[in-house]
């Protein structure tokens, strides 16, 4: 009984485990440029996904809200930049602990690529990398946590 019990701690312990390295990279997280902010969740399909939630300058100069006006679909150009979902359908590699096979979508351009994201041992610094074709060529960015802060 004893062992069975024991065993039964092991998996508990280990599918706790992975769902805490699964879900670190849910939260609010500043990009690189420090001029928004992002927010990670999961969908209930269990892939992430991310949102712009914050943006440094939220208006044009006239005063009215920034638009996703570079976007190649002209139905899309009308958005609004805040609430825009950025990120779509990562999924955690467990064995590399990475979150793939997800798209990240940049407004600046209105370019979407193929990403994956990454911890360097410093849990609030997230790596991203976006590219198109092979992953060896991309860009890398570094976002930070917001602690505290939505």
């Amino acid at each position: 009984m004893k062992k069975y019990l024991l065993s039964f701690a092991l998996l508990l312990f280990t599918l706790a485990s992975f769902g805490q390295k699964n879900t670190r990279i849910i939260g609010t997280w500043l990009t690189q440029d420090g001029d928004s902010k992002v927010s990670i969740s999961q969908d209930a399909d269990g892939t992430f996904a991310g949102q712009i939630i914050w943006l440094k300058n939220p208006t044009e100069k006239d005063g009215s809200h920034k638009l996703d006006k570079h976007n190649p679909d002209e139905d899309l150009q009308k958005r609004k930049i805040i609430g825009l979902n950025i990120l779509e359908k990562f999924t955690y590699n467990d064995d590399e602990g990475e979150w793939t096979n997800g798209t990240i979508y940049d407004p600046k351009s209105g370019n979407t690529y193929k990403c994956y994201m990454w911890f360097d041992g410093n849990p609030n610094k997230l790596q991203v990398k976006g590219y198109i074709g092979f992953s060896l060529i991309g860009k890398k960015v570094s976002w930070t946590r917001v602690v505290g802060d939505a």
